[in-house]
């Protein structure tokens, strides 16, 4: 991978995360002042969300963040794209504070403080292992995803009655985001891999619906942060497991291992943070 590469991709994947990152407050506030919405009603749901100027005003920012993110994939490996967007829920953590003119609860900001030091210690432990752009097996992909959404639908099911709906729905919606974002990438490779378009398809479609129904039950920091985290993290480790990009050793590799560890406790503390709003 060229410098000039991997500039353009960086500066890409930057532009891309904040983008999404303020679409996704600006689709907050639309769907929040909206009739309640259902999964059942998909239709009437639908038709409520796309004939609300607001709310259309976020989902187009968001579809130009998807056209940046999508051409940093093309010049870079997942992994690589992926730790850059994560910095996304910082971007929600200082929008959303300064929009609703509040500050941000101890608990949350532990939770996003956690979740950024994972996130850049991700970033970090990929110097010297983000320079090969793999393209995995396809039976290994494929597993991967199906357990994506068997996980999502587990979280869906019974996800709730742990943490509540509205961290329920942030979970499962950035596990599908994840989806479209592996999908993509897998798409990026053209040929036969243009089947993938179909995940990238549902997995954003579902993401985006589960996110809606969260956004009318809670703020926006905890169902789109928590969907942040599942959307970035699980890509990357996708990168290392199925993509086979590869794995640093010595000192890199164990700030990886703490990285995904400081990932899971900041998800902890946005979901019990939830909880205590709710």
């Amino acid at each position: 991978m060229t410098a000039a590469r991997l500039t353009i991709a960086v500066a890409l994947a930057l532009a891309a995360t904040t983008l999404t990152s303020l679409a996704y407050l600006r689709e907050h506030d639309a769907a929040a002042a909206l009739p309640v919405l259902s999964m059942r009603r998909p239709l009437h749901s639908a038709h409520a969300l796309l004939a609300d100027p607001s709310w259309m005003l976020g989902f187009g920012m968001e579809a130009g963040g998807f056209a940046l993110y999508t051409s940093a994939l093309a010049l870079a490996p997942l992994a690589l794209v992926q730790s850059i967007g994560a910095a996304g829920i910082g971007i929600l953590a200082f929008v959303s504070a300064r929009l609703s003119g509040r500050r941000l609860g101890n608990r949350e900001l532990a939770g996003v403080v956690i979740s950024l030091v994972g996130l850049v210690a991700l970033g970090v432990s990929l110097f010297g292992g983000a320079g090969a752009d793999p393209s995995g097996r396809t039976t290994l992909l494929l597993v991967w995803l199906g357990a994506t959404v068997l996980i999502a639908l587990i979280v869906l099911g019974i996800g709730h009655e742990i943490a509540g709906l509205a961290v329920a729905e942030g979970i499962a919606g950035g596990l599908f985001f994840s989806v479209g974002d592996i999908s993509t990438k897998l798409a990026t490779d053209g040929g036969l891999r243009l089947v993938f378009i179909v995940g990238l398809v549902a997995g954003y479609t579902t993401g985006t619906s589960l996110l809606q129904l969260g956004y009318q039950r809670s703020n926006a920091l905890t169902v789109a942060g928590l969907a942040t985290l599942f959307t970035y993290s699980l890509p990357i480790a996708a990168g290392m497991i199925v993509l086979g990009e590869p794995v640093p050793h010595g000192a890199l590799g164990e700030v990886r291992l703490v990285a995904f560890g400081a990932v899971t406790v900041g998800a902890f503390l946005l979901a019990q943070q939830d909880r205590a709003l709710s």
